[in-house]
């Protein structure tokens, strides 16, 4: 985020932010193409469980870490929009750092979590820019702020994942509406914390389920919810994500917003990756937004596409006969 490193670079620049000269710096959340050359690459540590964005920056020469270990000599924190999960970081961030910097926009909330930040510890300084505030600090309780694992209907969640606090449903929309025979290989792309798979693995003649999952919090998620056998878990890019074998199946309710930002390229890409994997006979089920306009993408790589089921707010699809093209990894 362009503006999270003016705010950075800025306060560093003769508005009062000052770090030690020695030690690393654990950034947490930064997302991909946040600059972060005002702190020095070689004293960085990215904290991201993000797959996408942890290599974005590992491409871009950074050490990266799901999550911290040891301790720092700074700790940056990048708000997240999730409340829950911002309090969380910044717990975690002065769990192993002195000294704790919080950067966000106004929109994810930054005012009031400086304004709590203030009732437990002394404010070193705040710089106000661009519509969104950083602001350090050192010490303070905050062990209160760290987050505890959620039940949702007797699944495992955790704050700042897709639908942490309840079953989405568009999931249940397509879980009601899949086929009882799916095939032998099923792929489920951005298989969150696990609902759908759950219900995929209830079909028996189901031989290996993939979860591919960007967001390594929520895969963990996964591994507690999922104990079935069949189960196979890779923390990946699913627009990049290539499977051993050819799948009969895939499954998914792809995301469509990176932030705020609503990106219907991103489903797309998920479209595009289903039917590279899939085998000549494989096929597609997908739900989604009814606004989202993926039947285009579909009918340029599938020979048959259809709404199955939907209401006012979500449609699911079906999508037959991938066209043959070449794979990634050139196979085909």
């Amino acid at each position: 985020m362009p503006m999270s490193h003016s705010r950075l670079t800025l306060a560093l620049d003769g508005h009062g932010l000052e770090l030690p000269e020695n030690g690393e710096i654990a950034v947490f959340a930064p997302r991909a193409g946040t600059d972060l050359s005002a702190l020095g690459r070689e004293r960085v540590r990215i904290i991201q469980p993000n797959r996408v964005d942890y290599e974005a920056f590992q491409r871009a020469g950074y050490a990266c870490d799901v999550i911290e270990a040891g301790r720092y000599a700074v700790a940056i924190v990048f708000l997240p929009r999730a409340k829950q999960q911002a309090r969380d970081l910044i717990a975690r961030a002065v769990g192993v750092a002195d000294l704790v910097i919080v950067d966000g926009q106004k929109t994810d909330g930054a005012d009031s979590v400086l304004k709590e930040c203030k009732k437990r510890a002394d404010l070193g300084g705040v710089f106000s820019k661009a519509h969104g505030k950083l602001f350090w600090f050192e010490g303070g309780d905050f062990e209160d702020w760290r987050a505890e694992p959620m039940q949702v209907e007797g699944f495992v969640t955790r704050a700042g994942v897709f639908s942490a606090d309840g079953i989405d449903p568009a999931s249940k929309l397509l879980a009601e509406t899949l086929p009882e025979k799916l095939g032998r290989n099923v792929a489920d792309l951005g298989a969150g914390w696990g609902y759908l798979a759950r219900e995929i693995l209830t079909r028996e003649a189901v031989e290996t389920l993939y979860l591919v999952e960007a967001d390594h919090v929520a895969l963990d998620c996964a591994r507690e919810n999922i104990t079935d056998p069949r189960a196979e878990f890779h923390w990946a890019d699913a627009t990049t994500w290539e499977p051993r074998a050819r799948m009969d199946a895939v499954v998914m309710n792809p995301p469509f917003h990176t932030g705020r930002t609503a990106e219907p390229a991103l489903g797309e890409a998920f479209i595009a990756a289903a039917a590279r994997m899939l085998a000549p006979t494989g096929q597609l089920w997908l739900v989604a937004n009814r606004h989202l306009p993926y039947e285009a993408a579909l009918q340029a790589q599938f020979g048959q596409v259809e709404e199955i089921a939907g209401d006012n707010r979500f449609k699911v699809l079906h999508a037959t006969r991938p066209a043959r093209r070449v794979s990634r990894a050139g196979r085909r």
